[in-house]
């Protein structure tokens, strides 16, 4: 179907076209009452009419597959349960981002439950890296442990995992990191993204490893059912977990469809109950004071787990997410509150850096940089606003004393940078990587980078360049200037939750005229426009004062008429359910 334009406009002040989401003018038809609009809005994010009513309200029920479904699953949720009798000792090793640690603490609150105490081992970013090391695994078996769970790493530990297997300790990976046709040596290795993956198990390789901790949860509890361990004891109630699988899958920018969005819908109906202590404490050392919303796990909760790990002790996330103590929970939140404020200012400096790095590298397909001195744990982040702002992916490297590079990548959609960095191992331009589609992490010698560029730009350039022409912004409906209120965002977003792979909705609004832009805070650009009825709506543009479309509207005389795109939003910091548009572009109307 060829796209039809939204208000005839072809290229908007940002370069692009503006284009129904759905494919035609259809999908803007702002005549639809709320219930016809979420239905709009699922059918143009690819639900079939027939298929509305499960979409609508995603549950567990509609979209949870039979666990047996997924390789190894069985194996693992019977090695578990043969634990979990015996009462044997257990530990949970996870990475340290927010995936992981609430993989761990998933895993650990349930086990808990199931009469077991649990140890949690989550390896220092820069002590150690990412994933399992042989000498970890053996040291955790030294302590009297023999069945160690990996979980959010374990897929590319070859070398780890055979030495376990020497040494007697039985190791189960979960995981959702992209795989090599060979598997490394855990007793089980429960990951969608198997090359050897059952179908319906590869139709879920966009969980996050919370997720299939979720999943391997639910095949432990059925077989224990199945052996009668719960004749004479109350059987935990799994759903009650959904809080940190929410969390987990939010915060890994995993894509919310299908069975994502049960979870993340769920989930955030059990974070409102504020059962978890540790999650409460953090709501509140973040300021969050009302009911959670999903961009709240995203930009408030996620980044305050993720700071233990980037510049602070990389276990206080798992800490906070299963204490049971509240002045524990509190001391500890409001440490990973001041270590965000600290990852912040650290973010800062490497972010300008790499922009000055990237305008000398030139227009490569992939913008690949390196440095001495940057903090390895602000280098995934640097490398999402650098290709947020290029429209390409990005990886950035912090480079050690030892030579070694230490590299995040972030990517765009249509390009596999998973699928590149295992190339590139196979290549022998790395020591370590892998991945998923959109992010990845490895290390690289820092005399082979130059080599390593060269090979991303020629494997994905012809990607990268056919992903930035198929780009435009695509709209869900067209407002007049009053339509900028408080009733038409909720109905939209009652066809969320919105993130990765399920986009929330953008309009259009217009025509209007500029009565005020000015730039506030640390390059956001505040605009108020009047349409031709004097109706007036509030925009903003978060750091956008220096773009094109910034320098736009600060330059826009009052008599010419522009159309202004974005997503509309709660003014949650004024109150009164007032709403404003988050400006993203912006195009003549005249």
């Amino acid at each position: 179907m060829t796209p039809t334009l939204v208000c005839g406009v072809s290229r908007s002040i940002l370069g692009q076209p503006w284009c129904w989401r759905a494919g035609s003018a259809e999908a803007g038809d702002n005549g639809f009452q709320p219930d016809d609009l979420v239905d709009q809005l699922l059918m143009a994010r690819g639900v079939a009419r027939d298929d509305l009513a499960r979409h609508r309200a995603p549950t567990l029920r509609g979209f949870m597959p039979d666990p047996s479904v997924f390789r190894d699953m069985d194996k693992a949720a019977g090695r578990l349960a043969d634990a979990v009798a015996a009462g044997e000792a257990i530990t949970i090793f996870g990475d340290y981002d927010v995936d992981g640690a609430t993989s761990a603490a998933l895993l650990i609150r349930l086990l808990r439950q199931l009469g077991l105490d649990p140890q949690a081992y989550i390896p220092d970013r820069l002590m150690e890296g990412y994933g399992p090391s042989g000498a970890a695994l053996v040291r955790i078996a030294e302590g009297g442990t023999r069945l160690i769970v990996t979980v959010d790493c374990g897929a590319q530990a070859f070398e780890a995992l055979a030495q376990a297997k020497a040494a007697g300790i039985e190791v189960i990976v979960v995981d959702h990191h992209k795989c090599a046709s060979r598997l490394p040596e855990g007793f089980a290795i429960v990951n969608p993204n198997r090359l050897d993956e059952s179908e319906d198990g590869a139709a879920h390789g966009h969980l996050a490893a919370v997720g299939m901790a979720f999943l391997l949860g639910a095949g432990l509890l059925r077989t224990l059912r199945g052996r009668g361990f719960f004749a004479g004891r109350a059987e935990p109630k799994l759903i009650e977990l959904l809080d940190l699988v929410a969390l987990g899958t939010v915060a890994d920018v995993a894509q919310l469809r299908g069975l994502n969005r049960a979870f993340v819908t769920q989930g955030l109906k059990v974070m409102a109950a504020r059962r978890n202590i540790g999650l409460a404490a953090l709501a509140d050392a973040a300021r969050l004071h009302r009911a959670p919303e999903c961009r709240d796990l995203g930009f408030a909760l996620g980044p305050r787990i993720n700071a233990g790990g980037r510049v602070g002790k990389s276990d206080l996330g798992v800490r906070l997410l299963t204490t049971e103590d509240p002045a524990e929970a509190e001391t500890i939140a409001a440490e990973l509150d001041r270590l965000n404020e600290e990852r912040r200012a650290i973010e800062a400096a490497v972010c300008e850096a790499a922009e000055a790095l990237c305008t000398a590298q030139g227009n490569r397909a992939v913008a690949l940089v390196a440095a001495s001195g940057w903090h390895p744990g602000v280098i995934g982040i640097v490398a999402g606003r650098l290709k947020e702002k290029l429209h390409r992916p990005a990886i950035v490297v912090a480079l050690g004393e030892d030579g070694l590079g230490k590299g995040s990548g972030r990517s765009i959609s249509g390009v596999d940078l998973g699928a590149a960095v295992l190339a590139a191992m196979d290549a022998g331009l790395l020591i370590a990587g892998g991945g998923h589609p959109m992010a990845a992490g490895l290390t690289v010698a820092g005399e082979r980078i130059d080599a390593l560029a060269d090979f991303l730009d020629e494997r994905l350039s012809a990607d990268v360049a056919r992903s930035r022409d198929d780009r435009a912004l695509l709209l869900d409906a067209l407002l007049a200037p009053g339509g900028v209120n408080a009733a038409y965002c909720e109905a939209m977003e009652a066809g969320g939750p919105y993130g990765a792979g399920w986009p929330g909705p953008h309009v259009a609004a217009g025509p209007v005229s500029i009565v005020k832009a000015d730039v506030v805070g640390s390059g956001h650009l505040r605009v108020i426009a009047a349409g031709e009825d004097g109706r007036r709506l509030k925009a903003i543009a978060f750091r956008m004062a220096e773009s094109a479309l910034g320098e736009a509207l600060l330059a826009a005389p009052p008599h010419r008429k522009l159309w202004l795109a974005g997503r509309l939003k709660r003014d949650d910091y004024n109150g009164g359910g007032a709403a404003e548009l988050n400006l993203e572009d912006a195009a003549w109307a005249d």
